[in-house]
């Protein structure tokens, strides 16, 4: 392999370009990236930067050392696949570009809502540049979505003297992230930090001045924020011949199937990682599409070593974290086939935690100012091993202790 395209700027880009370094790599690579800015890190773009605390999150990176061209500020358009194992090129906004070995990690785009009114999303540094200025104490702000982003845009907001409404679809904070019954948890975090929070209230249009709501309702507004969700940017792809379902369709060493989902239809040489990577999960027998920074940050090791012809597999369990209203919560796990949620504290105190179990396997665990739970919870979920259900609701048993030997 003597030239590799990384097609995306962000974290999973980045750290693809340092894997394929530090796995011996010695060829030409280059690094594709829409946004003008060297890579950086999106997380505190709805913490830190938002609440003013910081203005670059730049990701450290060696780029001499690392003899990496950047192409900044160019966009790729197309992609030709030539025969399988022979690469092809990417046709971008600098020119054709071949490669025998390409990385794609073009990530998501935030959703948006009709309507000719101004919104806001936060997906890029200038996003979260733009959002700050218009944070000023008495504005009224209003979010769509109450996710992890919304409730982190929420808290800033409040914080900054807004006058914060937040317009939930479903009947409770977090619905599609963690489910309805750990979502209704956080809700009263809303009330105490002097949010509105409107649930079952769907948004269908943003307007001059405010936001549209199905049946005719309207909730006036200086500023609507979205946060309903993203989707994997994949339209340069189209007509490529790579298999496209909700993302890039990999395995789980993210090698890019092409037609149809066959071990005979991979590209040993295309794989996708990042958001925009659907890969398999032999953990959990499914797909997994995961918009979190800690996959972004750890699957491109698996992703290079893959394109250099090396075993490797990714089969870590998803892990993600937000600091909202003056709280670290943390999640770990997949619970979407869990048989049942364990409680593990008081949800009306300061620190708590939820699990998830199916049988004696813990599935997924949410918790609440406990990081000492997660970790260890991380462990048991990564090794397999069995618990004790009723040992792990009770709060002042370490979580490694409910381990059945």
């Amino acid at each position: 392999m003597q030239r590799v395209i990384v097609v995306g700027g962000g974290l999973a880009g980045v750290r693809a370009v340092e894997a394929l370094r530090s796995r011996g790599y010695e060829g030409a690579l280059t690094l594709v990236s829409a946004e003008r800015h060297r890579p950086y890190d999106r997380p505190p773009l709805s913490k830190a930067v938002l609440a003013g605390d910081s203005d670059d999150t730049t990701v450290d990176a060696d780029w001499d050392a690392l003899r990496c061209e950047l192409l900044l500020g160019e966009r790729a358009t197309g992609l030709r696949l030539d025969a399988p194992g022979r690469g092809g090129a990417v046709a971008s906004t600098a020119g054709d570009l071949p490669f025998d070995g390409l990385v794609i990690a073009t990530g998501a785009a935030p959703i948006t809502l009709p309507g000719d009114g101004r919104q806001h999303v936060l997906r890029t540094i200038e996003d979260a540049r733009d959002l700050r200025a218009r944070l000023t104490p008495g504005a009224r702000i209003v979010i769509v979505g109450a996710g992890w982003i919304g409730a982190e845009v929420a808290t800033a907001a409040a914080k900054k003297g807004c006058r914060v409404t937040v317009a939930e679809a479903a009947d409770t904070p977090l619905a599609n992230a963690v489910g309805p019954e750990a979502g209704a948890l956080t809700a009263p975090w809303y009330a105490e930090a002097g949010v509105e929070l409107r649930t079952g209230v769907k948004a269908t249009e943003v307007e001059e001045g405010g936001l549209a709501l199905a049946g005719g309702g309207r909730i006036g507004a200086d500023e609507v924020v979205v946060g309903v969700g993203v989707r994997p940017v994949l339209d340069w792809l189209e007509g490529s011949g790579l298999l496209l379902e909700r993302g890039v369709v990999t395995d789980g060493s993210f090698r890019a199937y092409t037609g149809e989902e066959d071990p005979a239809s991979l590209r040993p040489d295309v794989v996708a990682v990042g958001d925009c990577a659907a890969w398999w999960s032999r953990r959990y027998g499914r797909r997994l599409l995961v918009e979190h920074w800690d996959t972004a940050l750890n699957a491109p090791d698996v992703a290079a070593a893959t394109l250099l012809g090396q075993d490797a597999v990714y089969d870590a369990a998803p892990y993600f974290w937000s600091e909202q209203f003056g709280r670290m919560v943390q999640y770990a796990g997949n619970h979407a086939a869990a048989e049942r949620l364990v409680h593990r504290g008081d949800p009306a105190g300061p620190k708590w935690a939820v699990a998830w179990l199916t049988g004696d396997r813990l599935d997924a665990i949410l918790t609440v100012g406990r990081p000492r739970d997660l970790v260890q919870a991380r462990r048991v979920i990564a090794a397999g091993t069995p618990v004790d259900a009723e040992a792990i609701a009770d709060p002042d048993v370490p979580v490694k202790q409910v381990v059945r030997r």
